[in-house]
């Protein structure tokens, strides 16, 4: 999540890395749903999902452009006929990612709603 997150420059560093570890540990894990891609035993990528929301995908940048994004969200996601999710407007290459998944914007936040207090994009896919 880390390297992900540390790859914008435009986001924000709002948490330590043991306060990180402290939410993926405490509140992620025994929360939602998670799927884990990993290779020769390291974590590359995860998704979590709480209900009808994807409420993270994070890639470690060395893994893009490789399917395992594509592959996470299509086996977190298998037999929901209502997903949604939020993703920052900045962040135009996970935006563009999403679409192609057939994820449309349904609506646009100014960043009062978030943490990061950045503008996002709540998008939704019906099936």
């Amino acid at each position: 999540m880390r390297a992900s997150l540390d790859a914008f420059a435009w986001m924000p560093v709002l948490h330590t890395p043991e306060e990180d570890l402290f939410f993926i540990r405490d509140i992620l894990l025994p929360n939602q749903q998670v799927t884990v891609a990993e290779n020769d035993g390291r974590i590359v990528g995860f998704v979590a999902v709480n209900g009808d929301w994807v409420e993270q995908l994070y890639l470690d940048p060395a893994w893009s452009g490789q399917g395992i994004g594509s592959r996470l969200l299509a086996q977190a996601i298998a037999g929901m006929s209502l997903v949604k999710l939020h993703c920052f407007q900045a962040n135009t290459g996970a935006r563009r990612f999403y679409e192609r998944h057939g994820f449309r914007a349904e609506a646009f936040g100014d960043g009062s709603t978030n943490e990061e207090g950045l503008p996002d994009v709540l998008y939704v896919l019906r099936r």
